[in-house]
């Protein structure tokens, strides 16, 4: 049986905050630097956003835990088309606060060849009529917004001339909130009228954010309260983030099991409920890292900071490879004042996958120097955005299995493309482009 993963801290006092007096807390809260968002993707302000032929402004079709969500669709017609003829929804991934429609064009019609349209143009140049999806709070409970996008949907079957059927789908955490919709329309007996779902890196077993950086974020926030906006530390606290998670931990402080959100919780047993996957459409998968098991070089354990500022010491540290109380982060005084160490966690760090660039942000934040091979990390699992078929909270022993040929019955998607190096999360590249142009030539 496996041992269930978990982490352990140890402090001087009763918390980091109480274990330190006034100007150590001062010191620490200057070593980490300005607060701001480490764990979600920097915004694409290049290139120019298409005007939108039309914009929808969207409610969920019922509210989840009493809570109403709302969004809205940007619609490009296709080329020649003066109404909705062969739509294809995109639906915006995972940030705080609402999304913003032009930059999520921007992000995906960004030239990945030289000469070559962008994907988006593409897509219009094939007949087909583009629709992104936004969601006025990103951050919020996947169900609620779900119900935006089954809004988005039945609002598209509506205004669509004809009968071509739909093609439905997301990057990052908008594909797993196209999935739980389109499921739950099956379940509930409406008919979606979708032919093909897609999921552009999305974390179907779930993400990684590396839990002493989880840690830190917490650590700042509690030390140096911020008061311009959201930090990291409210990002990681969300709804939808637990629920992405696959190792989740709720403070600085906090010891014991890492996998064990009850929100995360909750959202499989609802996922099960309606189904797990819709069965009508013909499922394709992206993922942004390799398939061939091969992930960033980030030996487990290395250290990543080590921070001397005087008589401070900040220490984190790349994820170690399973093992018992395993260290992964130190905040010392002379003597220790917080350790943090984890045990049966495996070095997700190192993973193939679609990366984030979190550790280069605290770095730079902080104003330290750092490795180029240590910027960025796994961020969603290659195994993660392929689907394998495995348990969402014990799979991390296939974090490097080579899918190159993965059986049939191994994965929940009809068919994934894995991109040719660990490029970064949601990001627009040409061997995954083209692969998904591919499969919808023939729609």
């Amino acid at each position: 049986m496996a041992q269930e993963p978990r982490i352990d801290v140890e402090t001087r006092a009763s918390g980091i905050e109480s274990s330190l007096t006034s100007e150590q807390v001062e010191r620490i809260a200057d070593a980490l630097g300005q607060q701001g968002i480490w764990f979600a993707g920097a915004p694409e302000r290049a290139g120019e956003a298409r005007p939108a032929d039309l914009v929808w402004d969207l409610v969920g079709d019922r509210p989840h835990q009493g809570q109403t969500a709302t969004g809205r669709a940007a619609v490009y017609l296709a080329e020649g088309h003066d109404v909705l003829t062969r739509p294809l929804i995109l639906a915006d991934g995972f940030n705080y606060g609402p999304s913003d429609l032009d930059e999520l064009w921007r992000h995906f019609n960004k030239p990945y060849q030289k000469g070559v349209p962008g994907f988006l143009d593409q897509l219009r140049t094939m007949g087909i009529d583009v629709v992104l999806l936004g969601f006025d709070q990103r951050h919020i409970a996947i169900q609620a917004n779900a119900a935006v996008a089954v809004t988005a949907v039945l609002r598209t079957i509506e205004e669509r001339r004809g009968d071509n059927p739909l093609v439905v789908g997301g990057v990052s955490m908008g594909g797993i909130v196209t999935r739980y919709a389109l499921a739950r329309m099956e379940n509930e007996r409406i008919d979606h009228q979708t032919d093909k779902y897609f999921s552009y890196d999305s974390p179907h077993l779930g993400a990684w954010i590396p839990l002493v950086l989880q840690q830190l974020a917490y650590m700042h926030e509690a030390l140096a309260p911020r008061s311009g906006g959201p930090g990291q530390a409210e990002l990681i606290r969300s709804p939808a983030a637990q629920q992405l998670l696959w190792g989740w931990v709720e403070s600085a402080d906090y010891s014991g099991p890492v996998t064990t959100s009850p929100l995360r919780k909750e959202f499989l047993e609802d996922l099960r409920r309606v189904g797990w996957f819709p069965m009508r459409p013909y499922k394709l998968g992206l993922a942004n890292g390799t398939g061939n098991g091969a992930g960033p070089d980030l030996p487990p354990g290395t250290p990543v900071f080590d921070l001397q500022h005087e008589a401070l010491q900040l220490t984190a540290r790349i994820q170690p490879d399973g093992g018992e109380l395993q260290n992964v982060g130190t905040v010392r005084f002379g003597a220790p004042v917080w350790t943090s160490a984890t045990s049966h966690v495996r070095a997700f760090d190192g993973a193939p996958g679609g990366t984030l660039d979190s550790w280069g942000r605290l770095a730079d934040a902080v104003g330290l120097p750092i490795q180029d091979r240590f910027r960025a990390s796994a961020f969603v699992p290659a195994v993660s955005a392929v689907a394998l078929a495995r348990d969402p909270f014990q799979w991390q022993s296939d974090l490097y299995v080579d899918l190159g040929d993965l059986p049939k019955d191994e994965t929940f998607l009809d068919a994934f493309c894995c991109d040719v190096a660990n490029t970064e999360h949601s990001s627009v590249s040409r061997p995954l482009i083209e692969w998904f142009l591919e499969q919808l030539a023939g729609w």
